[in-house]
């Protein structure tokens, strides 16, 4: 398995970045296109670090953000068939909501009734093609981060903290164990592997890749979750994206070298 971050905040020499992700996945034949980041900017990532989006056979949405979802319709416009995966509760009404501030941050408003063909709603834990699994949260209260984050949906009859339902983790099944995708990890990364890892019992989970949302968290919120997190006895953690850089440090210094930074034209590889 080959995946290769074409956006992500921290940009390499060559390959610019954003503030979102995209990360392009080519496993047992297929590829995968996870989100999309906050523009169109991934297809002329894409172009450079020569991936075909014409050739992807299949594109999942983490969640629906705009820094992973902005860039749908420009993927639909290169790509003329592979379906688009997002859970079923995935709609535009996410906000950020703090005193009189009402800012959207969902998905582009009109993108599910412009290609309804194309946008695959799940519910469950669903494996769309062999080995590959898209795995929703199954931690319960998580609408208690939604309240601390001022993330809101905004539903006809009022505001609901959002307990991340529109949240899902893309799991392939290789030969060193799980590899877990979950690019924000809002419901919690130690959380997230707790999930995965009792959804298959007995296996190994091996590595999660993503951002962990850890840029507005305290220093001891931030070692918690490295210590949580190494105590799962994962081997492989690549995070970025939201993760934020004073994060990415004190992760280091509880994780040590399982720890990897995210970054536009990074390319990881695990056997299959």
């Amino acid at each position: 398995m080959k995946a290769t971050v074409v956006v992500d905040n921290i940009k390499s020499a060559d390959i610019p970045g954003e503030w979102g992700l995209c990360i392009y996945i080519e496993y047992a034949g297929r590829k995968i296109l996870l989100d999309t980041g906050a523009s169109d900017l991934f297809v002329s990532n894409a172009a450079k670090l020569g991936l075909s989006l014409e050739d992807v056979d299949m594109a999942v949405l983490s969640h629906a953000h705009y820094d992973h979802a902005n860039g749908m319709k420009a993927f639909f416009e290169k790509n003329s068939g592979a379906p688009f995966y997002l859970r079923e509760s995935a709609a535009p009404d996410c906000y950020f909501k703090k005193w009189f501030i009402r800012k959207y941050i969902g998905m582009p408003r009109d993108i599910q009734s412009e290609f309804p063909e194309r946008i695959i709603p799940v519910r469950g834990d669903i494996e769309p093609d062999r080995g590959i699994w898209l795995i929703p949260h199954k931690t319960p209260g998580l609408e208690a981060v939604g309240r601390r984050e001022k993330m809101y949906r905004k539903r006809p009859d009022g505001w609901y903290p959002d307990d991340f339902a529109h949240e899902q983790s893309l799991v392939l099944d290789t030969a060193e164990g799980l590899v877990i995708f979950n690019s924000c990890s809002h419901g919690g990364a130690a959380n997230i592997i707790s999930e995965v890892a009792g959804f298959f019992p007995g296996r190994n989970v091996h590595a999660i890749i993503g951002g962990f949302h850890l840029y507005n968290k305290s220093e001891g919120e931030v070692r918690d979750l490295g210590r949580k997190i190494k105590e799962t006895g994962i081997k492989y953690v690549c995070t970025g994206h939201c993760t934020g850089e004073s994060a990415y440090g004190i992760l280091e210094q509880e994780l040590g070298d399982i720890l990897h930074q995210l970054h536009t034209g990074l390319v990881m590889e695990f056997s299959e």
